[in-house]
């Protein structure tokens, strides 16, 4: 599948917003926590990557009722579904200076991902968290995501980068005061 990037400007995918607020301290401590001792800017992509899919519980499997979608409160909470994780992931690589983008794919349900930007490609990566039956890793050699979708179910990879969060999904988290209600309102398609 060929990504396709929203907006041309790659400077677009570095960029802090509401959502992805890398300027916010605790997630600039979270960063440079991170980043100490990696050699490379690669090194602390999977370093990222690993402290958000296995650090950050994802509400819906911890039971967690909170809804979370600001990066910032992600990292402070240690909580959030897939939006939630992929917008905590999105902001510590961009805090890092590596483009980033948000991506998703279509099930009964939206489910967010992010892209990651190394040697001219994009690479799509899945911080959801891991459990029976699901096992994402980060991978710059060929998808390890934590869900393929199956055409014939209707599912599908939506191939477009959003710089910033799609509207529908953060319009559903913003609204929900509860996971039980956010449930009940989770975009069926972009």
């Amino acid at each position: 599948m060929q990504l396709i990037q929203e907006n041309p400007d790659l400077s677009a995918y570095l960029a802090a917003d509401e959502v992805i607020d890398h300027h916010h301290p605790r997630v600039r401590d979270t960063a440079a926590r991170l980043a100490e001792g990696v050699v490379d800017s690669y090194e602390y992509a999977r370093a990222a990557f690993e402290f958000v899919r296995d650090g950050i519980a994802h509400s819906q499997d911890s039971g967690d009722l909170r809804v979370t979608w600001r990066a910032s409160d992600v990292l402070e909470q240690r909580t959030g579904i897939c939006y939630a994780k992929a917008h905590a992931l999105a902001a510590l690589l961009r805090a890092e200076d590596i483009p980033t983008a948000l991506c998703y794919q279509k099930f009964d349900e939206v489910h967010g991902l992010v892209a990651v930007r190394f040697n001219g490609a994009w690479h799509r990566q899945d911080p959801r968290g891991n459990k029976p039956g699901v096992d994402a890793q980060f991978s710059l050699d060929g998808e390890r995501l934590a869900f393929v979708p199956d055409p014939t179910s209707n599912e599908l990879d939506y191939s477009v980068l959003y710089a910033a969060p799609h509207p529908a999904v953060l319009d559903a988290l913003r609204a929900a005061p509860d996971r039980p209600h956010l449930w009940q309102t989770l975009p069926t398609a972009l």
